[in-house]
């Protein structure tokens, strides 16, 4: 005779509080171990999202430095000399040396310390526990570790900026031979390569683990939310593609430290002076290696995206999302496709033309499930009820932005197109478009979405909007002239912008109000800085699920307590049950038990 087996996580039923509870709650874990060195995923999320919030905001006052000296090159600006540095800037007049370093900084902390980690380490620590009715992450200490190490990376590559010879000068991808004889900020650079790669593959890990073995009971895999899809994918790419990454670090590390040469190619001269080195190597090496990460990368910082928006636009319009079972069989295969495709970066290395016809062929077809998906989320638009609220703002916001950015990327995906465009500013808008006001609104979407879940407070939507109009105009502002520069010839990598060069004379003026807009975007973070702030203190308090949602975060208090949810969650439907004929409301939880025949 057999016995049906309850849940292991069944929670016991509430009961008064006696002297034990009192002395339990005496015994509290202090701040130290309660808000800094926590293994609870909430925290630890928080943390990776403020960290990366504050990356993102260095970062962006690194190029807010380099666009002075786009719009007006050879113009002095002495107070940033005194703050930089005689050796950086002198008298004011930033040097080319300077720009490449900041350059590099800006490309690296924006997307290395700054999106990546928003996206995963953030939304991901802290929503996909709770979506998947979890208490917890699998490995709560390797967890730890994970934001730990990537803290670790963040300070060596930023101290780089304070070494003998300054940071890195080549670029956030990092070329050799010129990485491999450049100054010491490089070889920091690299340590903090490492150590990011540790703490990804730490967190890679610990969302596959967490996904397949810590559902709550009847959530099956095609009950799971499409945000839990999305970061289960990107950690399969993170857990594949950074080992690549992390050799290629350290050969150069031994390259720059012990007199190797796998990337150095004999009869190399320096100033003049042959390089005394064994030689032998090849930098294409880096540059394979480099790739077969940094494409994955790309989707890394999409993927949340669209998970981002696939919560927000279900809620937002009252309806399921059309094509759910096509977004998820599409987000794999995108998956599974971006690592056939990191060649078409390289296109300029003399390729063989079957080499090349392959990796235009890919490029071609990796383009198909980025189409499923946006245009299922635009068809699940048709006959909603759609609601205009400050997340789905930012979330209609980011697909046309996102389309765009996607077409103008399909001349760099063949050969014959992408020679000549190859390191022009076409390339910076195309990339800018993706990450810009794409991925960066969808982030701000997903704040907006889960403030009140994480704070138990509403942000103010009038502070809101404010935000929102300013930061979609000045973006375009910032990154569509950037294509008229780019078809234009105007290389990306020039200290002046192009003013030395007289094919780019009829459109170097754009220098100046690409500038100003980005100056202004600057400003435009405003009200969303102090609503974020006022917020967390004075916002309106939020009931535990105040955009009346379906999947089972919604159930757990707001803000979740340690555990997360006070009673054990149980799946009794898909992720999507909004406006079900029956249903009295035009909502129904997960959470919420079906109704008993008879």
């Amino acid at each position: 005779m057999s016995k049906q087996l309850e849940p292991l996580a069944t929670v016991a039923p509430a009961r008064p509080e006696t002297a034990t509870d009192e002395a339990a709650s005496q015994a509290r874990p202090g701040f130290w171990r309660r808000a800094v060195f926590s293994t609870d995923h909430k925290v630890i999320g928080i943390q990776y999202a403020v960290t990366g919030l504050l990356f993102l905001f260095f970062g962006f006052c690194l190029v807010m430095i380099m666009r002075w000296q786009l719009a007006y090159p050879g113009r002095p600006l002495p107070w940033l000399g005194r703050l930089l540095g005689e050796a950086r800037m002198p008298g004011g007049f930033m040097l080319p040396e300077t720009y490449n370093e900041l350059g590099a900084l800006h490309g690296t902390i924006m997307v290395f310390l700054g999106v990546v980690p928003l996206a995963v380490g953030g939304f991901g620590n802290f929503v996909l526990p709770l979506q998947i009715g979890a208490p917890n992450m699998a490995f709560p200490r390797m967890n730890r570790a994970s934001y730990q190490a990537y803290l670790l990376a963040g300070v060596t590559m930023l101290a780089s900026f304070f070494v003998p010879g300054g940071g890195p000068q080549n670029g956030w991808t990092s070329y050799p031979p010129l990485s491999v004889i450049a100054g010491h900020g490089q070889t920091m650079w690299l340590l903090g390569l490492l150590f990011l790669g540790a703490s990804t593959l730490l967190s890679a890990v610990n969302f596959i683990v967490t996904t397949v073995q810590l559902r709550a009971p009847g959530l099956s895999f095609f009950r799971l939310p499409f945000f839990v899809w999305a970061q289960l994918v990107t950690a399969f790419l993170l857990l594949l593609a950074y080992p690549p990454l992390e050799a290629a670090a350290v050969l150069q590390l031994m390259d720059r430290l012990a007199g190797t040469s796998f990337f150095l190619p004999s009869g190399l001269s320096v100033t003049g002076q042959p390089l005394d080195v064994s030689g032998g190597g090849n930098p294409l090496l880096w540059q394979h290696l480099f790739w077969f990460l940094a494409h994955p990368e790309v989707y890394v910082l999409i993927l949340p995206a669209f998970g981002i928006l696939a919560e927000v636009i279900a809620n937002n319009i009252r309806r399921p999302l059309s094509g759910y079972r096509p977004m998820v069989y599409g987000v794999w295969f995108l998956g599974f496709m971006s690592f056939l495709v990191w060649a078409h970066h390289m296109f300029l290395t003399g390729m063989g033309t079957t080499m090349a016809v392959f990796f235009q062929a890919t490029t071609m077809i990796i383009s198909i499930p980025s189409v499923v998906l946006l245009t299922s989320l635009l068809l699940s638009l048709w006959g909603g009820s759609i609601r205009f609220t400050p997340p789905m703002l930012f979330a209609l916001a980011f697909l046309p932005m996102f389309a765009l950015g996607g077409l103008a990327g399909l001349p760099l995906g063949l050969s014959a197109t992408d020679i000549p465009l190859h390191d022009t500013y076409y390339v910076i808008g195309h990339f800018h478009y993706i990450v810009a006001p794409g991925t960066l609104f969808a982030l701000f979407a997903g704040i907006y979405h889960w403030f009140p879940k994480a704070t138990g407070r509403m942000m103010s939507e009038r502070l809101a909007r404010l935000h929102f109009w300013p930061s979609l105009l000045f973006m375009n502002g910032i990154f569509l002239p950037m294509f008229i520069q780019g078809l234009g010839g105007v290389s990306r990598r020039l200290y002046d912008g192009g003013a030395s060069y007289l094919f780019a004379r009829d459109v170097i003026q754009w220098n100046v109000f690409m500038s100003v807009s980005a100056w202004c975007l600057a400003l435009a973070q405003i009200p969303f800085v102090f609503n974020f702030f006022y917020s967390l203190r004075r916002g309106r308090k939020a009931g535990d699920n105040p955009w009346e949602a379906t999947t089972l975060e919604w159930s757990a208090p707001s803000p979740p307590p340690p555990g997360n949810f006070t009673t054990a969650p149980v799946a009794h439907r898909g992720p999507y049950e909004y406006s079900v004929p029956g249903d009295p409301g035009d909502f129904t939880p997960q959470f919420q038990p079906a109704p008993k025949a008879g």
